[in-house]
């Protein structure tokens, strides 16, 4: 993605986020200058990817195969600095703006609709084990109760709903067309974005980035190269 894209889609997303309602952090707004004030007291920020992260998964096209989302919080596996064993995202999802096909060997989730329009999860049943789709039903439970599904079928989220995902769930999600972009939260166990997805699709998770422009806010991936080290070597 060029840099000048990164920071059109933030800055859609800060409108976005305020026209919901949902309050950001302060972090959320730090320039770079601001990071370089704040750094000596932002490891945990830094060392958990806290953040703005904006993705197009390796492809041309953010609005046809895209996510931005904001990491609220996160803790870290066996690292007694971080013994948080919860993560919390929040996501602008738009409509038929795909989430590219993946499961998660380790974490589980719930994946909420907090407002705007509807979002559609297409579901199915996952080996995580091998790596691969399997046929056949299979139990998830949303809004709290116990149900099955096909490999394939279509859950729609109104606002309000959930789903909680366990490995077993593969997803694909977007938001319905014709009903609006979708404020969508995620709480689930630690997040481990290098080392814990698995893309059915062969997408990858993080973009190169074409420095076309300064950036106006830095995404949780640039945190090292402007201002971890860039700023502090």
């Amino acid at each position: 993605m060029k840099r000048s894209e990164i920071n059109l889609r933030i800055r859609e997303g800060i409108a976005f986020f305020d026209r919901m309602g949902f309050k950001l952090p302060p972090f959320a707004f730090f320039t770079r200058e601001d990071w370089r004030k704040e750094a000596a007291g932002a490891a945990e920020i830094f060392d958990l990817q806290l953040g703005w992260d904006v993705t197009a998964f390796g492809g041309p096209d953010f609005l046809r195969t895209g996510l931005l989302l904001f990491t609220l919080r996160n803790g870290r596996a066996g690292d007694g600095r971080y013994r948080k064993p919860y993560a919390e995202k929040i996501m602008m999802v738009r409509e038929n703006q795909v989430t590219p096909c993946h499961f998660h060997w380790k974490k589980c989730e719930d994946i909420i609709n907090r407002g705007g329009g509807n979002l559609v999860i297409e579901l199915y049943h996952a080996d995580p084990a091998r790596n691969r789709l399997v046929a056949g039903s299979f139990p998830i439970s949303v809004n709290g109760l116990r149900c099955t599904m096909e490999p394939g079928e279509k859950l729609i989220l109104t606002p309000g709903e959930s789903v909680c995902l366990e490995s077993i769930h593969a997803h694909r999600f977007y938001g319905e067309p014709g009903r609006g972009e979708v404020l969508v939260g995620e709480v689930s166990m630690v997040n481990d974005d290098e080392n814990d997805n698995c893309f059915l699709d062969g997408v990858i998770r993080f973009d190169p980035v074409e420095e076309d422009e300064p950036p106006e806010w830095i995404p949780a991936a640039d945190y090292r190269k402007f201002v971890t080290e860039a700023d502090h070597a």
